[in-house]
């Protein structure tokens, strides 16, 4: 059966040739081909209904051409293969997640302001690719909090103990025995508890933080033990996290090897995919590159 290979996403820019390189990165460990490929955008004036993707020549394709020269030479280089595309990137790029197994992107590309700190399309592949997606980020971003980490590579994960999605907690188990890396996983529990009365109603009794925190821990390590028992060498270290999950997982980022979040499940009410407010925060301003996982098929 054939690897489905890791689809990196160029569009010239100095942030796409930094995703590029991590992607090269990633094939090489996973034993995987490298997919580069380059969405030419549409013309401005083109109506939206006839926005369908379509092949180009990537012989004819400067941007293409551009990485070939950048990866001559390098050794050890995977099996590679380069891809043209035409259409709307932002509905573009989430297909190719279909045929691969990992998509990467820089946080940003040449269009939009100059100001934003994650791109549209990297926005949209997040979203709505059927794989995990890894997001880049330009390098100095600043990060603000309390230090987590140690020496040494780590993977941080978000682990929603009132839903835990076991693709997410896979995905962070395997890069971690990939990269060597000790798994960080972050459980979040809100604080202060602000609990919902009705009028006339008695306040409920007071609750302690450390009970709370202890049934964290509780739940969580009840989530992580059967990766554990699949992944014995890997270190696992367990934060109990009081309130902000997102400021807690981005001040984690910094000098991590990658966040892993997961993406929110289909609703009754809301049948569209979404990423999440814990997510969308991380890819913001997350310093480490993020990876966005999908729910696993059966709860999407």
């Amino acid at each position: 059966m054939s690897t489905l290979p890791v689809v990196a996403a160029v569009d010239g820019s100095d942030d796409s040739l930094r995703a590029m390189d991590w992607a090269v990165d990633a094939a090489r460990r996973r034993a995987a081909p490298l997919r580069v490929a380059h969405v030419r955008q549409y013309a401005h004036w083109v109506q939206p209904e006839v926005l369908a993707a379509g092949p180009a020549d990537p012989q004819d394709d400067s941007v293409l051409d551009q990485v070939r020269t950048h990866l001559e030479g390098r050794p050890d280089q995977p099996e590679t293969e380069y891809v043209g595309l035409v259409g709307a990137a932002g509905a573009v790029l989430p297909e190719l997640g279909s045929g691969a197994q990992l998509l990467v992107l820089g946080s940003r590309g040449r269009g939009g302001f100059a100001s934003l700190v994650l791109g549209s399309n990297s926005m949209a592949a997040a979203r709505d690719a059927e794989c995990p997606v890894v997001v880049v980020p330009r390098p100095g971003r600043e990060v603000h909090g309390e230090p987590t980490g140690g020496p040494g590579p780590r993977v941080v994960v978000g682990l929603k103990v009132d839903g835990p999605d076991e693709a997410t907690l896979g995905f962070a188990f395997a890069e971690a025995a990939r990269r060597g890396a000790r798994l960080q996983a972050v459980a979040a529990y809100p604080w202060p508890a602000q609990p919902w009365m009705m009028p006339g109603e008695m306040p409920p009794p007071i609750v302690d933080q450390d009970v709370i925190e202890d049934e964290t821990r509780v739940l969580a390590d009840g989530f992580l033990a059967p990766h554990r028992e699949r992944h014995p060498d890997i270190p696992v270290e367990l934060v109990p996290a009081a309130g902000d999950a997102a400021g807690y997982l981005v001040a984690a980022s910094r000098d991590a090897d990658l966040v892993v979040v997961g993406r929110h499940r289909r609703r009754l009410l809301s049948p569209v995919r979404m990423m999440g407010s814990v997510t969308h925060a991380v890819l913001l301003h997350a310093a480490s590159p993020v990876a966005v996982i999908p729910p696993s098929p059966s709860e999407d």
